[in-house]
């Protein structure tokens, strides 16, 4: 069927330049993955992914579109066609897997399901573009030097979105989104392991909002991306990103 990258890619890199920070949910307990991600909305973010070796997220995935409508709520760690098939099936809005694969991301441009797949060096990360990558995750980015190889990259490949992950912590965020990041995704410390058991969602919606915060003083947080051509992309606003999900989904960013 026929696609297009760049009228795939254009929301997604909108609501991440509004947001800058994923929620990454890899949980044991359904339960406790319902009520993380609800803690994740309720102190602003709208990027939430729940990785495949969670706790049955084929009934995960499908139940947060429903209590999160204005979230987008995606699935991470795919590692084959038949997990995103699968992913994607039970209402998945992006794609995250920690390899790149062309024939997984063709898959999902097909479908119009952004998708994220994961590269290290600049010859997996190109790869990954040309292959329709709708921006492409640098894993595990603190094993080789977290922002400072961020920042090496932006050279020769800076129009290309890039999300670090492995290793980001609230402490670390920042610089990686002034090294150049799009976005950075986190999942352990967003959640404080000893709160989470204490059950003080109230502490860690406090304490994401604190971090969000702190993010937003970075000097690159508002700086405007390129499309695939290196063009400037829609304006960023709420209404132009509404107008370009699919199924007419609606979105609120804070």
């Amino acid at each position: 069927m026929p696609t297009d990258p760049d009228g795939l890619t254009q929301p997604w890199l909108v609501s991440l330049q509004q947001q800058r920070v994923i929620a990454v949910i890899r949980v044991s307990e359904l339960e406790l993955g319902l009520q993380l991600a609800q803690v994740a909305a309720d102190a602003g973010l709208r990027l939430i992914e729940i990785t495949w070796n969670s706790d049955r997220p084929t009934h995960l995935i499908p139940r947060l579109r429903d209590r999160l409508p204005n979230c987008w709520i995606g699935a991470g760690t795919l590692l084959s066609r038949a997990d995103l098939q699968a992913a994607i099936a039970v209402g998945a809005q992006f794609c995250f897997t920690p390899h790149t694969d062309p024939a997984l991301i063709a898959a999902a441009v097909a479908q119009n399901v952004p998708i994220i797949p994961g590269a290290l060096s600049p010859t997996e990360i190109v790869t990954a573009w040309q292959a329709g990558a709708s921006s492409v995750k640098v894993f595990p980015i603190q094993a080789v030097g977290g922002a400072s190889y961020l920042r090496r990259l932006q050279g020769p490949l800076g129009h290309i979105p890039l999300i670090p992950t492995g290793g980001v912590t609230c402490a670390n965020a920042r610089d990686l989104i002034e090294a150049g990041a799009i976005a950075v995704g986190l999942s352990r410390d967003l959640f404080p392991t000893d709160w989470v058991q204490a059950g003080n969602w109230e502490a860690i919606v406090t304490h994401i909002q604190q971090f969000h915060q702190h993010l937003r003083h970075s000097v690159r947080f508002n700086e405007v991306r390129l499309n695939r051509d290196g063009k400037p992309g829609n304006d960023g606003t709420e209404e132009g990103t509404h107008n370009h999900l699919k199924g007419g989904m609606a979105q609120e960013f804070n």
